[in-house]
């Protein structure tokens, strides 16, 4: 029973993953790319409120600045500084 559970449950985040839009224009210039993001961090709910994705909820700039910003940092990868977000 676990073994059906856990390949249902990979099924499930693949499939979110593959599914997930390439690259989503932002406003303001920024270029996000929500595949590269899913396939990296393999966990919705490092963004999401839910596993299957879906709407962020309060996501705006407030939001955008604090949760992108301090993931980065923390990983040690992508921008943190304007330029990198807003190229345009």
């Amino acid at each position: 029973m676990k073994r059906i559970i856990i390949a249902v449950l990979s099924v499930t985040v693949f499939a979110g993953s593959a599914l997930a839009a390439d690259v989503m224009e932002m406003k303001k210039g920024v270029t996000f790319k929500h595949k590269a993001h899913a396939e990296a961090l393999k966990d919705c709910t490092k963004c999401h409120e839910k596993a299957e994705g879906g709407k962020i909820e309060g996501f705006g700039k407030d939001l955008a600045h604090k949760k992108c910003k301090d993931c980065h940092s923390e990983m040690k990868k992508g921008p943190t500084n304007c330029k990198g977000c807003h190229s345009k």
